[in-house]
């Protein structure tokens, strides 16, 4: 098994690397290369900072959208999105103005709203709680650290910070999560565990 860990300038590759090692991951490429997605059975994009800046710098990547979109869209790979590379699967992001995404699941990503008992950004150990059942996502707490959140389909699992806020979505062999597997401890590594077993 090949997993292809996404290098498009805007990720924590070497925290989701050394992750996905302790996960027992034995075959990772780090890659920036769209053929190399191509030939991949498991595919990881990460994602740190602004949607805009995210999807931009993904879309640089000479190939890579497309290759994502035949390896996992229409070749039923396991993929995975974290954090903003989570949120890029969605139709559009509204930060620093409306930008559009992958449009791999329908939805938003707005500016969380702070009140007395949220700050934004949403940052800390925080439930997961699943809405939808599914093999990869369980019951138990993750680091978060975002100030945009994802509305629409597919949600998989909430977390609360004033109100429900997405903490990941997913369909068929899609999957992404708001928070960061990498600083979730042992959730976290459960989590990619699960994922590099996963047989959607």
């Amino acid at each position: 098994m090949t997993l292809a860990l996404i290098d498009y300038g805007a990720g924590n590759l070497h925290s989701v690397a050394n992750a996905l090692k302790a996960a027992g991951v034995a075959d990772m490429a780090i890659t920036a290369d769209a053929d190399v997605v191509r030939r991949a059975d498991r595919i990881v994009l990460p994602g740190v900072g602004a949607f805009r800046a995210c999807i931009d710098g993904l879309a640089a990547v000479p190939g890579m959208i497309e290759a994502m979109e035949e390896r996992a869209l229409r070749g039923g790979v396991p993929f995975l999105g974290v954090c903003v590379g989570m949120q890029l699967m969605a139709t559009q992001g509204e930060e620093f103005g409306t930008h559009a995404g992958l449009d791999w699941l329908p939805g938003t990503v707005r500016k969380l709203q702070a009140s007395p008992e949220a700050r934004v950004p949403h940052m800390g150990w925080n439930d997961v709680v699943p809405v939808n059942e599914h093999p990869i996502v369980l019951p138990g707490e993750a680091y978060f650290l975002h100030s945009f959140a994802f509305e629409g389909d597919g949600v998989v699992a909430t977390t609360t910070h004033g109100q429900p806020v997405t903490a990941a979505i997913g369909r068929d062999n899609l999957l992404g999560v708001q928070f960061h597997p990498e600083k979730s401890q042992r959730y976290g590594i459960a989590l990619l565990e699960r994922f590099l077993a996963w047989q959607p």
